[in-house]
């Protein structure tokens, strides 16, 4: 004890502030690849590696689209762990020659906790009927709150166990640290999820919308980018930046029309507890009906119409689209940010020519967000199919006394005659 005293007190002079660069990432370009292309300079060499491992990755994703709602929510939380991986590695990195105890089992374990709460709160809203016919399961839900809480709570008091004289500062910087890493993490990637709840269209637009940003205003900023647009990103032009936005633009409304042809797309996403599925069943919304919309008059000469027959949720694809190419981008600046106040160039090297993960979803999760406030505040309506299944996990008096309550109401409303039992 007593050397580890000394030990302790030998560490505690240095400054907090005076923390090690974090090591550069190893190069991880599979040799097949630098011999293909070892006669290229530099700049193209990495253009070929990025066009490639993004024809890749896309391919996959697509695979994964034809594998279904449940495939997609597995891909969410594969990429959420990843990314809380690698910006917790970035901390421990940093810190780790503190000898700060506990640090990494308690970051993985607070995501833990997060997590669960997160996904048992999806459960309980979209479950009700298959939680319903397991008692465990209900036991769960009932108390998933008070659950959630000592769990964390445990974290919690553990952590204040795991503090070290003379290193609470530096401690408690890293305890806001994965607070922050799990805010930017797991929450985003519950609001992903709960959009694809809405309907697949709503998750597959917003995502494809940033992706065609990135590619887009790669390709612009590569051949005609002469501007640089951030300090933060010296990469960034105004060339790339603009090409970018009316690029995703057009592609957000094309790609919207093709997706509110097919009801996989456009139903919301519902769990089929006779069957144990996942079901996209529903008819259309008006938002996925087509409608006649007047060109305005300045366009008819330029379009040479005077209507044109679209879906409505087009309409919406521009605001989607507009904040992908807009406001999306400043995720990568932050990003870029806080690589630049590390010293990194990359979150990791997991992908080739892009980095980490965290790299390639900087702006995802802030699109996340507002894809999320978009449809709760000017699309969402009452749902009564999650009404309906909310009604039935109410004990027998309860489902009485909202019958008789709504009966009540529909009699007052002249909808139901008096006498009707």
């Amino acid at each position: 004890e007593v050397d580890l005293e000394e030990r302790l007190g030998e560490l505690d002079l240095r400054s907090d502030l005076d923390v090690p660069d974090v090591p550069p990432p190893i190069d991880s370009t599979p040799e097949i690849f630098k011999r293909a292309l070892s006669g290229l300079s530099a700049r193209w060499k990495n253009w070929w590696i990025r066009g490639i491992l993004t024809l890749a990755m896309i391919s996959v994703f697509f695979l994964i689209i034809y594998l279904g709602s449940f495939m997609l929510m597995l891909l969410v939380l594969s990429i959420q762990v990843k990314c809380f991986h690698e910006i917790i590695t970035i901390g421990y990195r940093v810190y780790h020659s503190y000898d700060l105890p506990w640090f990494r089992s308690l970051s993985w374990y607070f995501l833990l906790c997060v997590n669960y709460f997160f996904y048992g709160e999806t459960v309980a809203d979209y479950f009700a009927t298959f939680v319903q016919r397991r008692e465990q399961l209900q036991f769960l839900i009932r108390y998933h709150r008070f659950i959630s809480f000592a769990l964390y709570l445990t974290g919690f008091c553990m952590f204040v166990l795991s503090l070290v004289k003379k290193h609470y500062r530096l401690q408690f910087y890293m305890f806001a640290w994965t607070h922050v890493t799990l805010l930017i993490t797991v929450t985003q990637s519950h609001l992903v999820i709960q959009n694809l709840f809405e309907g697949m269209i709503w998750f597959l637009v917003p995502i494809s919308s940033v992706i065609c940003n990135d590619i887009t205003a790669y390709i612009f900023g590569f051949f005609f980018g002469r501007t640089p647009l951030i300090k933060l990103s010296p990469k960034k032009t105004w060339e790339g930046f603009i090409g970018g936005f009316f690029s995703t633009v057009v592609f957000g409304f094309i790609f919207s029309y093709f997706l509110a042809q097919h009801q996989y797309f456009v139903c919301p996403v519902e769990y089929n507890s006779e069957t144990n599925r996942f079901v996209t069943e529903c008819e259309p919304s008006e938002l996925f009906q087509i409608k006649k919309y007047s060109v305005p008059p300045l366009l008819q000469p330029v379009l040479g119409w005077e209507t044109v027959n679209m879906y409505p949720f087009q309409m919406h694809s521009i605001a989607l689209s507009t904040f992908a190419s807009l406001i999306g981008p400043f995720g990568g600046f932050f990003a870029s940010g806080f690589k630049r106040a590390f010293k990194i160039k990359d979150f990791a090297d997991t992908i080739p020519g892009h980095g980490g993960i965290m790299d390639r979803f900087d702006c995802q999760y802030l699109m996340a967000t507002f894809v999320h406030v978009y449809i709760t505040s000017f699309i969402r309506g009452p749902n009564p199919s999650k009404l309906l299944k909310q009604l039935l996990i109410l004990q027998p008096e309860q489902q009485l006394s909202v019958y008789k309550t709504l009966k009540s109401h529909l009699v007052e409303k002249g909808i139901l005659q008096p006498s009707l039992r």
